[in-house]
């Protein structure tokens, strides 16, 4: 099982692989840079040495980088759109040169243009941002959201709806998102409710194309279209919940990440030793 935790990149770049060390890890996501800030600089090249460096001593096998909050893949506004193409595109260049898998990110939000035309606006900035880094391996994962305000990417059917717009599919896949999902209206705590919703990602979307599954638990009701995570078992999905998604075998190859609250500071390692007491051995 890949398992890990979103990790802050505080000091150094590379200082976030020994804090997914430390914490036992073997799949781990960052931000390259500041989530809510454009780009102020590039990465240092000695630091980006330093990262490959220590990850190759590690058993860090997969890194996912989170794109910013700041890009808007699905904006109206033609300066911000084409700002966000742009950076996105950075970003998968600066995950190239750290060594990173995937680069993880939401379908954007329409700003009440529409959900039509922002699932267009989103599906012509991904196919420009493929064709413009098309010799990078550095693979997109779209990331489901909880669909509050104008957000898009709260339904299976929306995200197959880009896949099929999506010219070059080989570098496209898709990230599950436990607190986002029951938020939209997926019943993960259920046993009935979880069922539906596996066998609906897979019938709609494919279970080969989940490569991430995000692992959070969540303070709001199921379909309340609020994202507050909450620590595992703490939540509306619950232990029970947990242990369905952690033991599905259909789920295998996906690595698992944690964006669990950081509060207190040892919360990583007590919602992974939960994690790690639902798994059968």
């Amino acid at each position: 099982m890949l398992l890990g935790v979103h990790v802050s990149i505080a000091g150094h770049i590379y200082e976030s692989l020994d804090r997914a060390v430390a914490l036992g890890c073997n799949a781990m996501q960052i931000f390259s840079r500041d989530p809510r800030q454009w780009r102020k600089a590039k990465l240092r090249p000695e630091d980006i040495e330093e990262f490959r460096k220590r990850r190759h001593k590690s058993k860090i096998e997969k890194v996912f980088v989170h794109i910013p909050y700041l890009i808007n893949l699905a904006s109206p506004y033609n300066i911000l759109y084409k700002g966000s193409i742009r950076a996105c595109v950075q970003d998968i260049n600066e995950a190239e040169v750290l060594g990173a898998e995937y680069i993880v990110t939401h379908m954007g939000s329409h700003k009440k243009s529409g959900e039509g035309q922002g699932l267009k606006r989103f599906t012509q900035a991904i196919n420009r941002i493929l064709e413009k880094t098309k010799d990078s391996p550095v693979k997109i994962l779209f990331e489901n959201t909880s669909g509050s305000g104008s957000w898009l990417g709260y339904s299976f059917e929306q995200q197959r709806l880009v896949i099929d717009g999506i010219e070059d599919k080989k570098r496209i896949g898709v990230c599950f998102d436990t607190c986002h999902g029951y938020t939209a209206g997926y019943d993960l705590a259920s046993a009935e409710g979880y069922e539906k919703t596996i066998s609906g990602l897979d019938e709609i979307i494919g279970l080969k194309m989940l490569k991430l599954i995000h692992l959070n638990d969540t303070r709001d009701k199921l379909g309340s279209r609020r994202d507050r995570h909450e620590h595992i078992g703490k939540g509306k999905i619950g232990l029970e919940g947990f242990k369905r998604i952690l033991n599905d075998n259909r789920l295998k190859d996906a690595a698992f990440i944690l964006e669990t609250p950081k509060d207190p500071e040892t919360s990583d390692k007590k919602n992974l030793k939960t994690v790690r007491k639902l798994v059968r051995k």
